[in-house]
């Protein structure tokens, strides 16, 4: 049974999105603001129905969050 229900190629596609949005957009905009961050994803299920654009919005809103706190 594959795991979560999805295939390799599946967990794969979304792991090099998530990848790719993380090098290209979250790594670059908090190391703008000064934060120096270990960040770590954990897709949930929906993700896997995602295209790239969504998930793209949908971290670029946590980015903004974590670049708006105060610390």
């Amino acid at each position: 049974m594959p795991k979560h229900g999805r295939t390799i190629v599946e967990r794969n596609r979304l792991k090099r999105r998530l990848r790719e949005i993380g090098r290209r957009e979250i790594l670059p905009r908090l190391e703008a603001e000064g934060r120096h961050l270990d960040i770590l994803l954990r897709a949930r299920r929906s993700a896997y129905d995602a295209g790239f654009t969504e998930l793209r919005s949908e971290l670029s809103i946590v980015t903004e969050e974590l670049c708006s706190r105060g610390g």
